[in-house]
C-alpha cells in the first residue's frame, strides 16, 4: 500500500495515512481512461445544432428560366445548395451524441486516473477543510501553503529589447470534499484556477484537467470504500 503524507491547512505534516491498491495503486490503463473522458466530453454536447436543407428554405417555387436557350447552365430551383441563400446539402441536424460505458469500465478508468496522480505525485491530502465564515483569501493561503504554486516565464519588450520575467502562478486545482461545504464552496468560486467537486461525483476528466488532486482524509476513506 502506497503511503502519503497528511498535511493541514497551514501546509504542515500532521500525520500519514495508508492508500488503497485497489484505488490508488492501480496499473494506469490508457485505453480505457480515453474513452471514458471521451464519452464524458460526447455527452456534454447538447447535439441542437441545425442547418436548413433545400426543402426547407424559402423560395424557389418555379424554374428560374428555361432548360435551353439561354447560353447559362439548367437550374431547377433556386432552392440548390449552390444558390447564396439556397439550402445547405449535407449540413448537421440534430442528434443524440450520449455514449453509454459499462460500470467496470468507469471503475477502471476512475482507478487509473487517480493511481496516475499519485505516481507523479499529484496528490496532495489535508487533514480536513473547515471554515467559520465566506473567506476566499483563506482558500489561497491554504494553497500557497501546500506549495500548489509554480514558476512561470514570460518574455516581454522594453526599449526594443526582449526580457525575460519569472512569476509564481497558482496550480489548476481540484478540491475533493466528503460531502457539500457551502462555506468552502463559495470561498473557491473567486479562486479562477480552483474547483470542488464531491467524492461521489468525481469524474476522470477533472482529475486529468487539474494539475494538482487535493483531497481531504475523509474524502479518501469514503472513496475508498465505495471503489477498494
Amino acid at each position: 500500500m502506497p503511503t502519503i503524507d497528511v498535511y493541514n491547512m497551514e501546509g504542515k505534516v500532521c500525520g500519514t495515512l495508508e492508500l488503497s491498491d485497489k484505488v490508488f495503486a492501480a496499473q494506469v490503463n490508457g485505453p480505457v481512461i480515453h474513452s471514458v473522458v471521451r464519452a464524458y466530453l460526447l455527452n456534454q454536447r447538447q447535439g441542437t445544432q441545425s442547418t436548413l436543407t433545400r426543402t426547407e428554405v424559402s423560395g424557389g417555387g418555379r424554374k428560374p428560366w428555361r432548360q435551353k436557350g439561354t447560353g447559362r447552365a439548367r437550374q431547377g430551383s433556386t432552392r440548390s445548395p449552390q444558390w447564396t441563400h439556397g439550402g445547405v446539402a449535407l449540413g448537421p441536424k440534430p442528434r443524440d451524441y450520449r455514449v453509454t460505458l459499462n460500470k467496470k469500465t468507469r471503475r477502471a478508468a476512475l482507478a487509473s486516473a487517480l493511481s496516475a496522480k499519485v505516481a507523479e505525485g499529484s496528490l496532495v491530502v489535508v487533514d480536513s477543510v473547515k471554515l467559520d465564515a465566506y473567506k476566499t483569501s483563506e482558500m489561497v493561503k491554504m494553497f500557497a501553503a501546500l506549495g500548489l504554486t509554480k514558476e512561470v516565464t514570460k518574455k516581454y519588450k522594453e526599449n526594443n529589447e526582449v526580457k525575460t520575467r519569472t512569476a509564481k502562478v497558482a496550480e489548476k486545482t481540484l478540491l475533493v470534499l466528503p460531502e457539500v461545504d457551502k462555506l468552502v464552496v463559495k470561498s473557491c468560486d473567486n479562486i479562477p484556477t480552483a474547483v470542488t467537486t464531491l467524492y461521489s461525483t468525481l469524474s476522470v476528466y477533472d482529475i486529468l484537467n487539474a494539475e494538482k488532486l487535493v483531497m481531504t482524509r475523509e474524502a479518501v476513506e469514503k472513496l475508498e470504500e465505495v471503489y477498494a
